[in-house]
């Protein structure tokens, strides 16, 4: 027992010495550092109470990896696959036919129309207990084409490490993203540590059905929300009710979310995350297709954002690295 006190109190002092350690001494984080002492320091000017000590995080491409596609377009990919033999229409029928052949480009031709009725046709239809069960299975198996890892393997230590740093200091945390509510929501408490409740995203519509004498709700293959760009504060002010006093992405997406936040009164701190590391993981930006940075990133600039580096400012990107 006394081993046990002994260990615990050594990671509390080496927390207290150094709360991210993944991340390289400079700007960047003696700027997170500086902004969290400051609202949590009684007596301080700048002291923000903790019912309001609300952060925001986007999840694709901010705390986990985003390339060469967003990881749900490739449960989208699997989920086509495995439903084939109930449609053998989609053989013949675009974008199906397009992705079966692995012709992404082709499936995807129609824009935006296109990857709606993949998406409709592949999350919708079910129960939303039999869908929180499909992303349970795959989540737990399906791995990134490019590293072989889980793809809940291909999160980001420093950025878990800042969560902890916020969650230590009274800081209540929200994943907002365009990504899927539900497809987040079956494994964000276990990555993250964030419940499903302080989970915002895209959602489709869903109803209330009895089957069998049970109550259900069913997923619609209709549009219900989508939280992103300019979504990403309105879908904040229903669910949170509070105006965020941190903010953290990595695209144009995220844009608007950090607009709101730092124009706030009070201490406010805006991070976008700006990927550089070709060898570690990838290097884009203002033209890639996926996280698209260029808006945000010129506005981070002028308004004095904190912007992150990961070549030069992540000692280590992903907790399996040597």
């Amino acid at each position: 027992m006394k081993s046990l006190l002994a260990l615990l109190l050594l990671v509390n002092v080496a927390f207290a010495a150094d709360p991210l350690p993944s991340w390289n001494d400079g700007a960047t984080k003696k700027s997170i550092i500086s902004f969290v002492e400051k609202v949590t320091k009684p007596g301080s000017p700048d002291f923000v109470p903790i019912a309001e000590r609300i952060a925001t995080f986007d999840n694709d491409g901010t705390l986990w990896a985003e390339q060469p596609m967003y990881f749900q377009f490739f449960f989208t990919l699997d989920r086509v696959k495995a439903l084939t033999p109930q449609h053998p229409e989609w053989k013949t029928k675009e974008p199906f036919a397009s992705l079966l052949k692995g012709d992404l480009k082709g499936a995807l031709a129609s824009g935006e129309r296109a990857g709606l009725e993949i998406v409709m046709a592949t999350h919708a239809g079910m129960t939303t207990e039999d869908f929180d069960k499909i992303v349970h299975d795959w989540i737990a198996s399906a791995r990134h084409p490019k590293t072989d890892r889980l793809y809940t393997e291909m999160v980001y230590q420093p950025m878990l490490e800042l969560l902890a740093y916020l969650r230590v200091n009274d800081f209540k945390i929200f994943i907002v993203s365009g990504g899927g509510i539900e497809f987040m929501r079956p494994w964000t408490e276990k990555i993250y540590g964030i419940p499903p409740e302080q989970v915002i995203g895209s959602s489709i519509k869903t109803k209330f059905e009895l089957r069998d004498g049970k109550p259900v709700l069913v997923r619609l293959p209709e549009v219900n929300f989508i939280d992103d760009n300019v979504g990403k504060p309105v879908g904040i002010q229903q669910h949170v009710g509070r105006r965020p006093i941190a903010a953290f992405g990595n695209s144009d997406g995220d844009l608007q979310m950090l607009q709101w936040t730092t124009t706030g009164r009070g201490t406010r701190l805006g991070l976008l995350v700006h990927h550089t590391d070709v060898e570690r993981e990838w290097a884009y930006d203002r033209k890639s297709s996926v996280g698209q940075l260029d808006k945000a990133l010129d506005e981070g600039w002028a308004k004095g954002w904190t912007i992150v580096d990961m070549k030069k400012d992540w000692k280590k990107i992903f907790a399996w690295e040597k």
